[in-house]
């Protein structure tokens, strides 16, 4: 195997050697092999011939203290969040903290990969599409008073997420969450992805046939009447809508799944709470640690003619 030496070295490992076994003295030893006088000295100490590590004997951040040093490595040793999410989460406690020196103190501790997850399979990528292209579907929750209809609503591009409780999940419902969806949203939505519940589409079997054309469902009603393309996800295949499906299961995990709520009122309450909270202030991976208001902020500077409204003048605060 070769040897691996550093760009200025002037000795072998067999040089090295013979060094340390010679009986000679520095000064001899240091002529026969043209060396300085302090290098045979150093290898005449040493008892191996490789290179020493080069950089400090005790390794340590010079960004972080080791107080947040071991904040760091506890958090990203209960929470195994991804090295971007653990970032956006630290940086409110340590605002000097980098993604560099964040990989660089998990990878001194042996935290820089996260454990493969049993099942694990590669991501496969949603296509892109322009700003405006919505996800829609109805999941079930309870609370005390008994069970309400979750419909949610999440952009596929730029993530902002809508939802509403409703004690009944009928056409009608369907068809008013979707006005409500275009008007509370700032740019022009051009598709919507359900799946074939009959709160969005007619049955297949009353889809085509003479009376057809006369009879359209009150959803696609309200697509027409906006110039919304409304597609249906194929049928026994729910992952087609799988960015929907996993909004509500975010949803629920933050919610029903760790809080109990004795009345409808209390559910909703927080579950607009969080929804202010996911859309204004959660950086995500894939808006490249953008907010969902921050990437749509940025879309409006690129592409104005999307947009109905500045939506900047729909920042929540005082100004509201």
């Amino acid at each position: 195997m070769g040897q691996v030496l550093h760009g200025s070295a002037k000795t072998t490992h067999a040089v090295r050697a013979a060094i340390q076994r010679s009986q000679a003295s520095i000064k001899e030893l240091s002529e026969r092999y043209d060396l300085n006088p302090k290098t045979v000295a150093k290898w005449k100490k040493r008892d191996f011939v490789d290179d020493a590590p080069m950089g400090p004997k005790d390794v340590r951040s010079t960004v972080l203290s080791v107080v947040e040093e071991a904040l760091v490595v506890a958090f990203r040793k209960h929470t195994l969040l991804p090295l971007d999410d653990c970032l956006y989460a630290l940086q409110a406690t340590i605002p000097q903290l980098t993604r560099s020196s964040l990989h660089r103190c998990l990878q001194r501790h042996g935290m820089s990969r996260l454990p493969d997850m049993e099942g694990d399979r590669p991501k496969k990528r949603f296509k892109t599409y322009p700003i405006g292209y919505f996800h829609i579907d109805i999941a079930e929750v309870r609370t005390e008073e008994g069970r309400l209809y979750l419909f949610v609503a999440i952009d596929r591009t730029s993530k902002f997420a809508h939802a509403e409780l409703h004690e009944k999940a009928t056409r009608k419902i369907a068809a008013a969450f979707l006005q409500t969806l275009i008007e509370i949203v700032p740019y022009r939505v051009h598709t919507i992805l359900t799946d074939n519940g009959i709160q969005f589409t007619d049955l297949p079997k009353n889809r085509t046939g003479p009376t057809a054309r006369y009879s359209v469902h009150l959803f696609d009603r309200v697509c027409n009447e906006h110039g919304i393309e409304h597609r249906l996800t194929k049928p026994n295949h729910p992952w087609t809508n799988g960015q929907v499906e996993r909004m509500n299961r975010t949803l629920k995990e933050a919610t029903v799944k760790k809080y109990h709520y004795e009345t409808h009122q209390n559910l909703r309450d927080h579950l607009q709470i969080f929804l202010m909270a996911y859309n204004f202030a959660k950086r995500l991976k894939t808006l490249k640690g953008l907010t969902s208001y921050e990437f749509i902020c940025k879309c409006w500077t690129q592409e104005p003619k999307r947009f109905r409204l500045n939506p900047m003048h729909h920042t929540p605060g005082l100004n509201t």
